[in-house]
């Protein structure tokens, strides 16, 4: 079994050029937690998952008091957590999204994609044939196409 037997090709993706507000219309509309990002030629250029958005909303300002976070405390510029979670909205997705991911090719053993996905700890992994996205691999598949035949 390979990767291009068990892969879902209607891949959910968003274009480089995307705001994280349409990323998570996505994860809304479409009940997932994330998603590969592409540029025009449909070539994988990083991921985004709703991990990625927590930390970023989820960041806290030094708790140290120095003179550079007293002025901007004076000035109101500590953004509290609904603040960053509406100014992240407008941010560009590659402002926040991992530039470095582990993808599989079309002709991967689904040996080493469990491999890959248990080793990193990553839910979701995209496939792609001649550098261009052509589906995507969950946990989820490995484990249903790995024992459907034995149970």
């Amino acid at each position: 079994m390979n990767a291009e037997s068990i892969m879902k090709t209607q891949v959910i993706k968003v274009m480089e050029g995307n705001t994280v507000r349409s990323v998570i219309e996505k994860f809304i509309n479409n009940g997932i937690s994330g998603l590969p990002i592409v540029n025009d030629r449909n070539e994988i250029i990083g991921y985004i998952s709703d991990g990625d958005i927590m930390r970023y909303i989820g960041k806290h300002k030094e708790n140290m008091m120095n003179a550079f976070s007293f002025v901007n405390f004076l000035h109101g510029d500590d953004d509290k957590f609904e603040e960053r979670a509406r100014k992240i909205l407008d941010y560009n997705v590659m402002k926040i999204a991992k530039k470095s991911i582990y993808t599989v090719k079309w002709d991967e053993d689904i040996e080493e994609i469990a491999r890959i996905l248990g080793k990193k700890q990553i839910k979701k992994l995209p496939v792609e044939r001649n550098d261009v996205l052509v589906g995507i691999i969950s946990r989820g598949d490995v484990i249903r196409s790995a024992f459907k035949y034995l149970l």
